[in-house]
C-alpha cells in the first residue's frame, strides 16, 4: 500500500524514523561527533523532525510518499515544488527490505500518480557513488538531466546528478 502524508501529525514519525534508521546514524557523526551513538541518532532524528516541521511541510504541495506493509514503513520519498515541476528526495528503504522492489514501486506509484495530475517533470538529485540509486531511477525512466545537482537553497554540488522523468 502507498500512503501520502501532507503534515508530520499525519504520519507514524517513530515508523518513519526506522526506513531512515541507516541515514540518521550516518548524519548524527557527522553532526554530533562528540556524543555517544545513541544521543548522535537522536539529535539527528530530532533534526529531522524539526526540518519536516519548520521547512518541508510548510512549503505548497509538499508531501511524503510512503510504502506501507502491516501498517510498517518500508520505503519513503519526499516530494517538493522544484522550478518548472517537482523534486524527489530522501528515498530510502528499510535496510531489511532492500533489493525486493519497493523504492521502484514507491517511484512508479509516485510518478503514475503525479503524470496522471499533468505534474511533471519530476526531478531527482542522486548521489554520483549510489550506482544502486542511479540505476533505479533509469529502471523507473528517469535520464540524466544535468551533470551536477542545484538544490533548493541555491547551492551547487558537483557530487550530484540531476535525473528527470518527463513522459
Amino acid at each position: 500500500m502507498i500512503a501520502w502524508f501532507h503534515n508530520l501529525s499525519e504520519m507514524n514519525f517513530d515508523a518513519l524514523m526506522a526506513v531512515y534508521e541507516d541515514a540518521n546514524l550516518r548524519e548524527g557523526a557527522a553532526n554530533y561527533p562528540y556524543e555517544s551513538a545513541t544521543v548522535q541518532k537522536q539529535l539527528a532524528e530530532q533534526d529531522f523532525a524539526d526540518y519536516l516541521r519548520s521547512c518541508f511541510f510548510r512549503q505548497d504541495a509538499a508531501a511524503y510518499c510512503v510504502s506501507m506493509e502491516d501498517n510498517k514503513y518500508i520505503s519513503a520519498v519526499r516530494v517538493e515544488k522544484y522550478e518548472d515541476g517537482y523534486l524527489i528526495s530522501a528515498l530510502e528503504t528499510t535496510p531489511a527490505f532492500r533489493r525486493r522492489g519497493y523504492g521502484q514501486k514507491l517511484i512508479e506509484s509516485l510518478v503514475q500518480e503525479y503524470s496522471s495530475k499533468g505534474k511533471l517533470p519530476i526531478y531527482s538529485h542522486v548521489v554520483n557513488r549510489n550506482k544502486a540509486s542511479m540505476n533505479l531511477h533509469f529502471k523507473c525512466g528517469f535520464r540524466v538531466y544535468q551533470s551536477f545537482a542545484r538544490y533548493l537553497d541555491g547551492s551547487v554540488s558537483n557530487e550530484s546528478t540531476t535525473l528527470i522523468y518527463e513522459k
